[in-house]
């Protein structure tokens, strides 16, 4: 599902070297893969990938140059998996930013609705 614009692909189309970094919460190393990437319409697998009904419609493959762990400096020093440090009203939330950048016209009202409790539900749901 998602917005159907596949916005992160066209970065792939023009320059395939992707980095992919990997978090387990809790866990404050990190495990990197480097490689080549490539869209593919259709693979054998895709079958496997059905979430709630939704089969996707494209898929990334990468073909992987190296991989390795980071150091967890990074994460003791931010503190990430910490809830006690974090402060998420720090930044304005969902429904702010896409009355502020997407979706101008839209009821402030409406837009908390949508992103409320019921968010996550209905992910798969709406379609576009």
């Amino acid at each position: 599902a998602g917005n159907r614009r596949v916005d992160g692909f066209t970065n792939i189309i023009s320059n395939p070297h992707v980095g992919l970094i990997y978090f387990v919460p809790g866990r404050g190393d990190t495990l990197r893969i480097n490689g080549r990437a490539r869209i593919v319409k259709e693979a054998p697998f895709f079958d496997e990938m059905v979430v709630k009904g939704n089969r996707p419609q494209l898929a990334l493959l990468i073909e992987i140059d190296e991989i390795f762990h980071h150091c967890s400096k990074a994460f003791l020093r931010s503190q990430l998996w910490k809830p006690e440090t974090w402060e998420p009203d720090a930044i304005p939330s969902r429904p702010r930013i896409a009355k502020a950048l997407e979706r101008q016209d839209a009821d402030l009202a409406e837009l908390e609705e949508y992103y409320g409790a019921a968010y996550e539900e209905k992910i798969y749901k709406v379609k576009y």
